[in-house]
């Protein structure tokens, strides 16, 4: 069973990502975080959250989140040396060039627009790369 940790703040879209698990039958264990600090109280265990154990195997990362948007989350979590190693892969509504190539320097596995959805999509690419890495 894969492990995964989803950063996100909208209820609809964390939805449709369990969804999209299911439809292509992924068998997983799904950890949801509003914003990027409660993800890294999950992965950290701090702050009386207690820490994922395994560590997820995946992180989807939404952008544009309060509190530590996902930006912040990647330059913290890249400067971890026992989370640095951890697959992240981006799912946003920016399709600015921008945002993806920060995206790219701070090292993510992939860059999806949402809606997340395995059969279809812009960046087809990277989304079968994701599943891939999930059926593993």
């Amino acid at each position: 069973m894969r492990s995964i940790l989803l950063i996100e703040d909208d209820v609809f879209d964390t939805m449709m990502a369990q969804k999209s698990f299911e439809q292509f039958n992924v068998p997983h264990t799904l950890h949801t975080a509003f914003n990027g600090e409660e993800a890294l109280d999950m992965l950290l265990g701090r702050f009386g959250t207690p820490a994922l154990d395994p560590l997820p195997e995946v992180i989807l990362l939404d952008l544009n989140m309060p509190r530590m948007n996902g930006f912040e989350f990647l330059e913290t979590l890249r400067a971890i040396p026992t989370l640095q190693h951890l697959p992240v892969f981006v799912t946003t509504t920016s399709g600015m060039d921008l945002d993806r190539a920060e995206a790219e320097r701070l090292g993510v596995s992939g860059y999806i627009l949402k809606p997340l959805d395995f059969a279809s999509g812009h960046d087809l690419a990277d989304s079968l790369s994701l599943l891939e890495k999930l059926l593993k």
